[in-house]
């Protein structure tokens, strides 16, 4: 049996992600250094892990309606009302998702047709390229530059929109690059959209881990509501990633048929997970965000080191304003970011991620994530030093 000429074409067509493919060959190095992977080295705070124990001592551990609990898509309201200004029916307009990364994929599924094209900033996530890909449709990078601290301009999204073009990602604060972007930015973007008819997928998982000003939504430019599908979870600014929970909040004309393909491919999140999910937005609500605040700060201060270090030795770089990643230039050492990435682990054992993992605007920059304790990125910085001194 020829298998290999059973698998799809569009299962063919995308690659591993190059995250993952670093991650590896770190574990598989005795000694590394990681500042590869973007997972707080935070544990999920007490009162949430309790939510959740109490959930199963109560034995809630029976499927939830396919939209998730009603007490958890209440939350999500209070949540982006509290937070954004920004009023969602819980009943029709937000549902609950394994992970955002599943609303991602809902939310591409739902908007592409075979040959439509999503714009995607670029450098960008991983998963949205392969994500248009397995949507049937492609993804045309927009291009971001440090100059402009890494936003998207509206001079670049007008002259990417076409007839093929389906859907806008906005995914801000940005992985990799730690760009954000202001109000007075976003209401450019938003003027170009202007008497189109393109959907913006606004992916804010990032959003509470801003540092400089308040993150703003897309959804909150007067007139964006109505064809933003916003998506965000629990992952970052709780540390929750392995609970796997996020939520979308939209129009119910496009969270019904999100919900749709939802109900056949997933069914439900996790009962448990969305107990605990509901104490980490009650508790954010009420004002208790201790928790939350303290990550953000010891973040912050981690990010200030790692920036002043990358720059002393030579790398130059943008302050990161926002999410958990640096994105140093390394063009001044002469090698390609694969070669940058590959030396660094096999030379000095630290693990980072070559630029053009995230699009062609990627390369000569590596991402590093400061979401490590202050003791191993300051190990990885002495190390990355003496590789830089002997490379430059």
């Amino acid at each position: 049996m020829n298998i290999d000429s059973l698998i799809s074409q569009r299962a063919q067509q995308i690659q591993p992600s190059p995250i993952r493919k670093f991650f590896d060959l770190a574990n598989a190095t005795a000694g590394t250094v990681s500042l590869g992977i973007g997972e707080p080295d935070f544990v999920t705070p007490w009162h949430i892990r309790d939510a959740a124990m109490a959930s199963l001592r109560a034995g809630e551990t029976a499927y939830t309606p396919n939209a998730g609990t009603m007490e958890l898509r209440e939350a999500v309201a209070e949540y982006l009302y509290a937070r954004f200004g920004l009023s969602y029916d819980p009943k029709t307009e937000i549902f609950i998702t394994v992970g955002a990364s599943e609303a991602l994929d809902l939310a591409t599924r739902v908007l592409l047709n075979p040959g439509d094209e999503m714009l995607v900033p670029d450098p960008s996530y991983v998963s949205y390229a392969p994500g248009a890909v397995l949507a049937g449709g492609r993804s045309v990078s927009l291009p971001t530059y440090a100059e402009d601290g890494f936003a998207l301009r509206g001079d670049v999204l007008k002259a990417a929109i076409t007839d093929k073009s389906k859907a806008l990602i906005l995914p801000y604060p940005n992985n990799p690059t730690g760009g954000i972007m202001t109000r007075p930015q976003l209401e450019e973007l938003a003027k170009v959209l202007e008497g189109t008819n393109l959907p913006v997928i606004s992916d804010e998982i990032y959003g509470e881990l801003t540092y400089s000003g308040d993150h703003a939504s897309f959804a909150q430019i007067p007139g964006m509501k109505e064809r933003t599908i916003l998506i965000s979870g629990f992952s970052k600014a709780f540390a929750m990633t392995g609970w796997r929970l996020g939520f979308a909040a939209g129009d119910r004309r496009f969270i019904a048929p999100m919900l749709k393909i939802h109900q056949y491919v997933i069914m439900c999140a996790s009962t448990m997970s969305q107990a605990a999910a509901t104490e980490a937005l009650r508790g954010y609500i009420s004002g208790d965000f201790d928790d939350v605040q303290k990550m953000r700060k010891a973040y912050d201060e981690r990010r200030r080191y790692i920036y002043q270090r990358l720059n002393n030795m030579g790398l130059s770089c943008f302050e990161p304003r926002g999410a958990f990643y640096i994105f140093p230039c390394i063009r001044s050492t002469g090698l390609s970011s694969e070669a940058f990435a590959e030396s660094l682990l096999k030379e000095e054992k630290v693990a980072v991620v070559p630029g053009n993992a995230f699009g062609p605007s990627g390369e000569g920059f590596v991402r590093c994530s400061y979401a490590a304790s202050m003791k191993n990125i300051t190990e990885a910085m002495d190390r990355m030093e003496r590789f830089v001194k002997r490379h430059r």
